[in-house]
């Protein structure tokens, strides 16, 4: 995925808040406590420091302060250091932080200094935004047990492999050709061993076979990528991605609701993922 830039955060708040109306529509539960079902795991009142990483392409203006936004707005505990890097790592240990929040060019990590649990930013948004498309309530929705996933690198990749968790056939498109056939080649040979209910149900989506979906998990970071052809009418569309791959017109045309925020949702996955079990 693409490094989020200032302007993709300027109306970070406000679109955490609809977001998390939506899921609660969507799902019935509201963003924090689909992530404890997900996780198995609570918050009690772990202390959360964030870090600005000067490394690589330097800090992300509003990056650091959208994420105490989330800290807080989800009723959690946390402060930007002072310090930067190594020295802003020693201040979250010295200040007794629980948990450290801290990003560069490469990963966005949570770590639980207490109990040693880390994760990764993009395995646990491609999570949460499949497990959104999964635990989606609608009627039309509920009997889908179909999905297309569209972008399969590090974030489209995990959320492929949740929507296989739960028993849906997936087709599956990239721009890279030959990292879809590797992907189906993969599921394809989980015959035996503890993954077998993972197996042969991936295949490559052809975008002139005029197949519809009322499930899209869309993770790239390019502009008009789901293509009309592939939408029923009031089509749930699930997109981390920076651009949102569908347009304006085709949301209206077809009544797409749309789950995209670019920071906060993926965020708390990662929290709840490093937080203790129940």
């Amino acid at each position: 995925m693409a490094l989020l830039t200032p302007d993709d955060l300027k109306n970070m708040t406000d679109d955490l808040v609809e977001n998390d109306t939506l899921i609660h529509k969507l799902t019935g539960f509201s963003l924090d406590r689909l992530c404890s079902e997900i996780y198995k795991t609570e918050k009690k009142k772990e202390k959360i420091a964030i870090i600005p990483v000067t490394a690589g392409c330097g800090i992300i203006g509003r990056f650091s302060e959208s994420l105490l936004f989330t800290v807080k707005h989800f009723g959690m505990d946390g402060f930007i250091t002072k310090n930067t890097d190594v020295a802003g790592f020693y201040e979250a240990v010295m200040s007794d932080a629980d948990i450290v929040l801290m990003a560069d060019d490469l990963a966005f990590i949570a770590y639980n200094l207490k109990n040693k649990k880390i994760a990764h930013n993009q395995i646990c948004t491609g999570r949460v935004y499949a497990e959104i498309l999964c635990r989606s309530k609608t009627p039309d929705l509920v009997a889908e047990k179909k999905a297309l996933v569209i972008g399969l690198g590090k974030v489209g990749t995990p959320a492929l492999e949740t929507l296989l968790k739960y028993g849906y056939d997936v087709s599956a498109f990239d721009a890279d050709e030959k990292r879809v056939n590797d992907v189906i080649s993969y599921y394809s040979k989980l015959n035996t061993g503890p993954h077998t209910d993972l197996a042969g149900r991936v295949k490559k989506y052809d975008k002139n076979a005029g197949e519809k979906f009322y499930k899209i998990l869309e993770a790239t970071p390019a502009l008009d990528t789901v293509p009309e052809n592939c939408l029923k009418n009031g089509s749930l569309l699930s997109t981390p991605g920076i651009p949102c791959g569908l347009s304006k017109k085709l949301q209206e045309k077809y009544n797409v609701m749309i789950v995209q925020e670019p920071l906060g949702i993926g965020t708390l996955s990662m929290l709840y993922a490093v937080f203790d079990e129940k």
